[in-house]
């Protein structure tokens, strides 16, 4: 009951926006859809304009909502990969719609 009371109080679009909120979070669930596992240099790479710091905020960020899944490896190097989980699969139908919308803007210029 405590739970349907505390999103009546707020607009449900609010909600998930407050999730998913960042200019990166959403990028980076694009690339890790596309690419299944990436590494931390390869969501870097592939995200060429962000900062480490900003990178590395919104990849714990997305980890403490439960969107992407941490593997570490204990081994010298060491090695991180970034996956991701049930519940962002979830977005990846308005993912997708999003992707659509922006192909469909770009060709009617």
């Amino acid at each position: 009951m405590e739970i349907k009371d505390e999103i009546n109080r707020s607009c449900l679009i609010e909600y998930t926006l407050d999730l998913i909120a960042g200019k990166w979070k959403l990028i980076i669930l694009w690339h890790l859809l596309r690419e299944k596992v990436m590494r931390y240099g390869e969501i870097k790479k592939s995200l060429n304009k962000i900062t480490h710091k900003m990178l590395s905020q919104q990849l714990k960020e997305l980890e403490a909502d439960g969107f992407i899944h941490r593997e570490a490896y204990s081994q010298i190097p060491p090695k991180v990969e970034y996956s991701l989980t049930k519940l962002s699969e979830s977005l990846l139908p308005i993912l997708e719609s999003m992707s659509n919308w922006g192909t469909s803007k770009l060709t009617e210029k």
